[in-house]
C-alpha cells in the first residue's frame, strides 16, 4: 500500500513548482471521523466523513494571501494559488510578513494506532451498549457521542520545509440524565489507541453521577471552597491558555502576561507546560508553519515564563518561534494545544476529607470571557454538582454560575490532584489533575 506521506508531499512539491508567486507555503490537512451518537438509550446516527483541504499562503511583491481549496487534484491546487496571487494583487505589502520558514525534519510521535483507523463501526455500536446496558437499570438515559479521527498534516513550502504527521483519536463523551429529578451526570474519555478507552467505566462514572445528583437542593450566591475535578481544571487551563499564553497579544502589549515575564503568577504550586511529546497526547511535533515543537515552560512554581509564538509574532517580540503557528488561514495567532499541569501529592479523597464546607465539581458548562485582560471567565456547573459538609459529600446540589478569576483561581489552590486525566476541548488537549481552590465566586443559580 502505498505511503500517504510521499503522495501528500509529492503532489504538494509538484503544485509549489507550478505557483508563479516569489514565495509559497502549501498545508494539507485531512480528517476521516467514524461517528456514532446516541441519545435516550438509542444510538440515532452512525457518520463517515473523510475530507482534505490544502491552505494556500503565498508572498508576491511584498503581498501576502491566503486561500484554501479541498479540490486536491492538480487544476484544483492550481486554481487555488491562482485564487491567492489575485487576492494578493488587491493588498497593501506586508511589511511585517517575517517570510516563510526552513526547518529540519520534525521527530515522529507515533500517534497512530491502526485498529482505530480501520474499526467498523459495529465496534461503536457495542461500546454504547455497554453504556446502555448500565443506564436502563439505573432508570437514566444516556446521551453522547463516540468519535474516532484519523488526521494528517502535511507541509511544503518553498524555503525547503518539509513536514508530515498522521494520528488517531479517539473520543468517548457519556452525558446521563434523570429529566424529572433533575439528574445529571458526566464522563469523558480520549486516548490515541482505542483498547485503552473503557466504555464501560466511562458509562458507569456519569450514570452514578446522574443517581446521585437526583433532586438536587438550592444554594445561595456566595463564595465557596471547591474542588474541581480534571476536567473542570482542564477547561480553566485551555481559557489561560487563550488569554495568557497567547504570542500575538504579548507582542502587542496587551496580553495577561506583558511586561509580567518572570514574575509570580498564580500560586508557587502550580506548573505549567506545553509538551506535545507527552505518552498521553497526539501531539503534532511541528506547527502549521512547519516549525518542529519543543517541551516548554508557561509557569514555572507560579512564576510566567513564556508565551507561544508564531513566526509573525515572534518577529514582532523580536524572539524565535516557538512552533505554535495555526493553520495561515485563522485569526487568532499562537497559542499552545497540549497543555500539561504538574501533579501535587493529594487525592481527591483527600480534598474531601479536608473540607469543612464546600462544593464538588465535574465540570463547567458555557464558559465564556467577562474579563479577558484579568482571565476572568463565566461558566456554569454542570453534570454533578455535590455540597461537602464535614469532609463528606452530603447531597446535591443546583447549579450554580461561577466567575472566576482564573490565575486568582490558581494562586488559592491549596491542593492539586497526584492522578492526572486527558481532557480534550477545541482541537486542544489538557493533562490536568484535580484541585482544590481555597475560595470561588457563584453568582447565581442557573436552573
Amino acid at each position: 500500500m502505498p505511503d500517504p506521506s510521499d503522495q501528500i508531499l509529492s503532489s504538494l512539491d509538484a503544485a509549489l513548482k507550478r505557483s508563479a508567486a516569489d514565495a509559497t507555503e502549501l498545508v494539507y490537512v485531512g480528517t476521516r471521523d467514524a461517528t456514532t451518537r446516541f441519545a435516550e438509550n438509542g444510538i440515532h446516527q452512525n457518520m463517515l466523513s473523510s475530507d482534505g483541504r490544502v491552505i494556500v499562503r503565498l508572498m508576491k511583491d511584498g503581498r501576502v494571501a491566503v486561500s484554501s481549496t479541498n479540490d486536491l487534484s492538480v487544476s484544483g491546487l492550481d486554481r487555488a494559488i491562482a485564487d491567492a496571487l489575485e487576492i494578493a494583487s488587491f493588498l497593501a505589502p506586508d511589511a511585517a510578513f517575517p517570510g516563510f520558514v526552513k526547518s529540519d525534519t520534525a521527530p515522529v510521535v507515533n500517534a497512530f494506532d491502526p485498529a482505530m483507523d480501520s474499526c467498523p463501526p459495529e465496534r461503536r455500536a457495542q461500546a454504547v451498549s455497554h453504556i446502555v446496558d448500565q443506564a436502563k437499570p439505573a432508570g437514566v438515559q444516556a446521551s453522547g457521542l463516540f468519535r474516532l479521527t484519523t488526521s494528517r498534516v502535511a507541509i511544503a513550502n518553498s524555503a525547503g520545509t518539509r513536514q508530515y504527521h498522521q494520528d488517531t483519536v479517539a473520543e468517548l463523551s457519556v452525558s446521563a440524565s434523570d429529566d424529572p429529578t433533575f439528574g445529571q451526570g458526566w464522563s469523558t474519555g480520549v486516548s490515541h489507541k482505542i483498547d485503552q478507552l473503557d466504555p464501560k467505566e466511562l458509562g458507569r462514572i456519569a450514570i452514578d453521577k446522574a443517581v446521585r445528583s437526583r433532586n438536587p437542593q438550592t444554594l445561595p450566591a456566595g463564595e465557596y471552597t471547591v474542588i474541581l475535578e480534571p476536567a473542570a481544571v482542564g477547561q480553566l487551563l485551555l481559557f489561560l491558555g487563550f488569554l495568557a499564553f497567547s504570542g500575538k497579544s504579548f507582542a502587542e502589549g496587551r496580553g495577561i502576561f506583558s511586561g509580567k515575564i518572570g514574575e509570580l503568577v498564580t500560586g508557587a504550586n502550580i506548573t505549567v507546560h506545553d509538551d506535545p511529546f507527552l505518552a498521553e497526547f497526539t501531539g503534532m511535533p511541528f506547527d502549521y508553519e512547519g516549525v518542529p515543537k519543543r517541551k516548554m515552560a508557561l509557569i514555572e512554581n507560579g512564576v510566567a515564563r513564556g508565551v507561544a509564538h508564531d513566526s509573525r509574532s515572534a518577529k514582532l517580540a523580536g524572539v524565535e518561534s516557538t512552533g505554535h503557528a495555526l493553520p495561515a488561514d485563522n485569526p487568532r495567532g499562537a497559542y499552545p494545544k497540549n497543555l500539561v499541569m504538574a501533579p501535587g501529592d493529594a487525592t481527591l479523597d483527600d480534598m474531601i476529607a479536608s473540607t469543612s464546607m464546600g462544593l464538588l465539581i465535574t465540570h463547567f458548562w458555557y464558559i465564556n470571557y467577562l474579563n479577558p485582560m484579568k482571565a476572568q471567565v463565566s461558566g456554569s456547573t454542570r453534570d454533578g454538582t455535590f455540597l461537602i459538609e464535614n469532609g463528606a459529600i452530603t447531597k446535591p446540589v443546583r447549579n450554580l454560575r461561577a466567575t472566576p478569576t482564573i490565575l486568582e483561581a490558581f494562586a488559592k489552590a491549596d491542593q492539586i490532584g497526584k492522578d492526572r486525566v486527558v481532557y480534550p476541548q477545541y482541537s486542544a488537549a489538557m493533562y490536568v489533575p484535580a484541585m482544590k481552590i481555597a475560595g470561588m465566586t457563584f453568582v447565581e443559580d442557573t436552573e
